[in-house]
């Protein structure tokens, strides 16, 4: 959601700046804008804003041949406002500029005391109130910094802002709370984004701010104070990531790419366990085997797609490590009422550690006083992971495709592994049971290549759903929420309505939907509630349904009229529903595909939502 990108250089900052934008547009947005200080004879603010892509903010610089050696750059996702060019940051008061992530719950106080004073309000957005309310304490507090200080001390919500003065032309100063920033070092500068992709073009050296943080940019250094000026130091890093990492490459759109890196992913996520003979605690961090041992209940707090990978683990927890679990979606256990107890450990799941309910609800369950905490992240430096006591950072890489498919996956790899490490804690793993499960583990990225090798079969269906409106997805036991995660991808990418049940659940109603024009699809392994599936998907076929069913080899499922079948190479066990869920991934990009929707960057959403 939105993104920031800042820079101050001996060179043309707006190519960096409009290339960084693009590396963030993963995020979701749906304007974007730049403004810089020209700095011949006396400094002044330049602004350019476009509603829709980057693309066209980039042609309107490059017809007015706009250069410059400081600036401010961003994308924006709407909350306050419609998508608009007014809406659009940056927003300015009088030499001032100010671009901002996040969602300030108190701007309809400021506004009013705002406009009270003469400021006259341009746009719908929380925002604006920001640029006017920094320009009112400048003229009480002559520098911009300290300036800057006062302003976000007086903001309630959640906030990552970059400023730019004409009356400060030699720096930008920005500050971050609740919502990413990091700074890059670079040989002819210093940067800002909400995201190391952004930079990598310029650097990979970067130095995450932590929530308070204020940052002053200039050509030879930076520096970093807390809310109240206290200097702090914040270690500079080396980012692992490449620039050729979030490059397309050969695919048609980052979520293809992303499906076919799922085997490395699985393989990198996985490569702790080597060719070692047992599961170690040490895999969560050092404190893990005193924790685990001290665990006697698990609860899941996560959303979207994590949230199905918590459900997913909830059936491995309780069979296999023999814990109660529950799942919760972060957005709702935080305002609800719930029962404490220090003997849970709190898991929370994300693929950018800066989801920002995900991030309450930890807090939420901390404050409750149950302090054994584990972040299953794909971002080490993110805060989700710098809150929680143990971490395991699973290595899918940088994920750019709003419809999560790789980072899925590798948070199933994950909890597979925290639920046979909790398993065997408690005594419920029996050595023969945990070599069997090692060599499954090994070979699952052999398994998943096999099945991603079935997309020329999976796109001759997608070409049936391009004309259809609805879809029913059914699954039983762990692969119910895999059939939950189908039905989420084909919303988000093909926007064709799609719901997905328990099987079982059927005649309790959604077989009333059932008809020659709603496409069913079953996840169908071959598992001990096969025959009760298959029970279940006569059901559809007796009513007219066409059905599509994933099934494994060897599972006696015949094509017949209306019933088409596709095998997976191999049945899999406990780690089945890692191997289903691809084939439906790469139905929902096919479909998609024929439909002709923006794959990447779906209408209305966004990658990373760091705002409630």
């Amino acid at each position: 959601m939105c993104g920031i990108v800042t820079a101050i250089a001996r060179r043309n900052i707006v190519p960096v700046l409009i290339e960084g934008l693009r590396k963030l547009e993963y995020r979701g947005y749906d304007s974007a804008g730049l403004a810089v200080l020209k700095t011949e004879g006396a400094p002044q603010l330049q602004r350019l804003r476009a509603v829709g892509r980057v693309d066209a903010l980039a042609a309107q610089a490059d017809a007015t041949g706009l250069a410059a050696s400081i600036g401010i750059a961003h994308t924006r996702w709407a909350t306050h406002g419609v998508p608009s060019e007014r809406n659009a940051h940056p927003h300015i008061s009088d030499g001032l500029a100010v671009v901002h992530n996040g969602i300030i719950e108190n701007f309809e106080e400021l506004r009013s005391g705002l406009q009270a004073k003469g400021y006259v309000f341009t746009s719908e957005t929380d925002t604006e109130a920001i640029a006017h309310l920094l320009h009112d304490k400048l003229k009480t507090i002559p520098d911009l910094f300290d300036a800057v200080r006062a302003t976000i001390a007086e903001l309630i919500g959640a906030y990552a802002i970059g400023v730019l003065s004409e009356t400060d032309p030699n720096r930008a100063i920005v500050a971050r709370k609740g919502s990413p920033l990091l700074l890059g070092i670079g040989e002819d500068g210093h940067y800002a984004a909400s995201d190391t992709a952004a930079l990598l073009q310029v650097t990979r050296k970067v130095v995450y701010l932590e929530d308070g943080d204020v940052a002053e940019l200039t050509l030879d250094g930076y520096r970093v104070t807390l809310l109240d000026g206290t200097p702090v130091e914040r270690p500079v890093n080396i980012s692992s990531l490449s620039a050729d990492a979030v490059e397309l490459g050969k695919y048609r759109h980052y979520m293809q790419k992303e499906i076919f890196e799922q085997p490395h992913a699985l393989a990198s996520t996985l490569e702790m366990i080597g060719g070692g003979g047992s599961i170690s605690p040490q895999l969560f961090g050092a404190p893990a085997l005193e924790v685990f041992g001290a665990t006697r209940r698990v609860l899941i707090l996560a959303c979207g797609t994590s949230y199905h990978a918590g459900l997913v683990a909830r059936y491995w927890i309780e069979a296999v490590a023999k814990l109660p679990c529950s799942v919760e979606i972060a957005s709702e256990y935080r305002y609800r009422e719930s029962v404490p107890d220090p003997e849970t450990l709190v898991v929370v799941i994300s693929q950018s550690g800066e989801t920002a309910d995900t991030l309450a609800a930890l807090k939420f369950a901390k404050s409750l006083g149950m302090t054994k905490t584990l972040a299953i992240c794909n971002v080490p430096e993110s805060a989700i992971v710098r809150e929680t006591a143990l971490r395991f950072v699973t290595r899918a890489g940088p994920e750019i495709g709003v419809a999560s498919t790789k980072a899925f996956t590798t948070q199933l790899a994950a909890l597979a592994l925290l639920t046979l490490t909790l398993a065997k804690i408690n005594g419920h793993l029996s050595e023969a049971e945990e070599a069997a499960h090692l060599t499954a583990l090994r070979h699952l990225p052999i398994a998943v290549a096999k099945v991603v090798e079935l997309e020329p079969e999976i796109e001759r269906w997608a070409q049936r759903f391009a004309s259809k409106h609805h879809a029913l997805f059914l699954g039983r036991g762990e692969h119910y929420p895999i059939a939950l995660e189908g039905a989420l991808k084909l919303k988000e990418i093909s926007y064709i309505h799609a719901e997905a049940y328990p099987a079982g659940e059927l005649k309790h109603g959604p077989l009333a939907l059932v008809d020659k024009e709603m496409p069913v699809i079953a996840v169908a392994p071959a598992d001990s509630l096969l025959e009760k599936l298959k029970s279940n998907l006569q059901e559809v076929k007796a009513r007219g349904g066409e059905l599509y069913v994933f099934a494994d080899a060897g599972s006696e499922m015949p094509e017949s009229e209306g019933v088409h079948i596709l095998h997976l190479p191999e049945h899999y066990g406990m780690l089945s529903p890692i191997l289903h869920v691809i084939p439906l991934q790469l139905l929902s990009y096919h479909a998609a595909l024929v439909k002709g929707t923006d794959v990447d960057k779906p209408r209305n959403l966004a990658k990373s939502v760091t705002v409630e």
